[in-house]
């Protein structure tokens, strides 16, 4: 570990530190939108990724100690802990968010972008779905005992859509190795993380979603 990821590890700690703050105290009378809240903005983190010399830094310095962190914020968690972050959604849906950044990192630590691109739909795309559902969601339809809107899911496939497309340019404007960019992919990719998340319930489309989403863009442009 060199100073520059010394450095990128306090800027995202800090950076980390002041979203829960924020979630936690400032937007605590509305605890929905401060869950929503934190689950954007503390994905932002995918833009760090490129500036860590060794991956594994990430791992066990950062997302590593985040996922236990958030483990004892859960009913699970052997010391109670009283928050209104995690209390207002699933028991497990935080420490989900957290571990399958841990686990993508540590697979394709030599293909970080497949690991941005797969975090993309969970982040930004879940995110906006469920603001923009619960506040316009007129077209309701249920999956396996889960209520979804029609409008929450276009929503996650067009933010996921313009945010792959975003995290792809950016992330080949610093100049990451990144494969030939891929329209096509990338609406296809988007589609199947919409229908995966509205089959997913109960916090679970942390997991599977990202899963998906990072086993299509390795086979589609990696082993193709």
């Amino acid at each position: 570990m060199i100073w520059t990821d010394v450095l990128a590890l306090i800027v995202v700690y800090i950076y980390v530190a002041a979203i829960f703050v924020i979630a936690e105290k400032v937007l605590k009378a509305k605890p929905e939108v401060s869950r929503k809240f934190l689950h954007i903005m503390v994905g932002n983190m995918i833009f760090a990724m490129p500036f860590f010399s060794d991956p594994w830094v990430m791992v066990w310095f950062l997302t590593l100690p985040i996922t236990i962190a958030l483990f004892f914020l859960t009913e699970y968690s052997p010391i109670k802990i009283e928050n209104s972050v995690t209390e207002s959604g699933h028991a497990l849906g935080l420490f989900f968010y957290a571990g399958i950044w841990t686990v993508l990192i540590a697979i394709f630590s030599n293909h970080l972008w497949i690991v941005a691109l797969a975090i993309v739909p969970m982040v930004y795309g879940d995110g906006f779905a469920a603001l923009i559902g619960q506040k316009f969601g007129r077209v309701k339809y249920k999956v396996f005992g889960g209520e979804k809107s029609l409008e929450g899911s276009l929503t996650m496939f067009v933010v996921t859509t313009v945010m792959s497309v975003f995290v792809w340019m950016v992330f080949l404007t610093i100049g990451y190795p990144m494969p030939n960019f891929n329209l096509a992919a990338i609406l296809g990719i988007s589609a199947v993380a919409t229908i995966c998340e509205a089959l997913s319930y109960g916090g679970i489309d942390n997991l599977t979603v990202p899963a998906l989403t990072s086993i299509l863009y390795y086979l589609v442009t990696i082993t193709l």
